[in-house]
């Protein structure tokens, strides 16, 4: 595919099953690149499936997931990485008793350029000087905010065009979510495309550029984010004082 505008990832028609539950119906999504999209939708409305179909750790049972035009509903997820897909995991699961270094430069496990490796290190320290601070340390002694830091440091180290984030904001002391956020545009702002799942729907969607809802495992609503924010449905479901919804 050329067309300058065919999305980086996409789904066609996905569904996904665990068992007999249906859990993902009929999903279409699409990420372009260098864009920054959010997936917002209450508990069990499919967000964490979404992201790990998109990763390949789930199978979906009918549709399409490409990537850069290609069907890869077969291949692992160590192909995707490859090809520039990566995932900051909720809550950050780092290895705990790995050092802060071991760790980032886990995520650049499918890289042999070493001299590319030591720069995108040093980027990182430049974007997180608290991780560099922090190198020698053991990942399970830092703060949550920190582990957050090293948790995007490993997935930048492998050069992804597109960071699957899940709740990057769970269980971050609120001062930090307000940071965290900027971390994140700090790194779309680099032209990484970004794909986003989030409870925190008014943070989320102050920096996307586009947003859909998910409720019960189909998109309901599908907009620029600017619109999402103003839509009194959103508003009532997400937004606001039912945001536990």
């Amino acid at each position: 595919m050329t067309d300058e505008q065919a999305p980086l990832l996409e789904f066609r028609g996905i569904n996904t099953h665990y068992g007999a539950v249906h859990i993902l119906k009929d999903v279409d999504l699409a990420i372009h690149a260098g864009e920054l999209v959010c997936l917002l939708g209450g508990n069990a409305s499919g967000k964490s499936t979404t992201l790990k179909t998109l990763l390949g750790m789930v199978k979906p049972s009918s549709g399409e997931v490409l990537l850069d035009g290609e069907v890869v509903n077969e291949k692992p997820t160590s192909y995707r990485v490859e090809r520039g897909v990566t995932m900051v995991p909720e809550n950050r699961r780092l290895f705990k008793r790995l050092s802060v270094k071991e760790n980032l430069e886990l995520g650049a496990y499918l890289r042999n350029d070493r001299e590319g490796i030591d720069a995108d290190l040093e980027r990182i320290f430049t974007m997180f000087p608290r991780v560099k601070e922090r190198l020698a340390q053991k990942a399970g002694t830092l703060s949550g905010g920190e582990q957050q830091m090293v948790a995007m440091g490993r997935a930048l180290m492998s050069r992804p065009r597109v960071l699957l984030m899940d709740e990057p904001s769970m269980g971050l002391a609120p001062a930090l979510v307000q940071t965290n956020f900027e971390l994140i545009q700090q790194i779309h702002e680099e032209g990484v495309a970004i794909f986003m799942v989030e409870q925190n729907a008014n943070m989320a969607l102050s920096i996307a550029d586009r947003g859909w809802v998910l409720q019960t495992g189909r998109v309901v609503l599908d907009d620029s984010a600017e619109a999402l924010l103003a839509n009194p449905d959103l508003r009532a479901s997400y937004l606001g004082d039912a945001a536990s919804h």
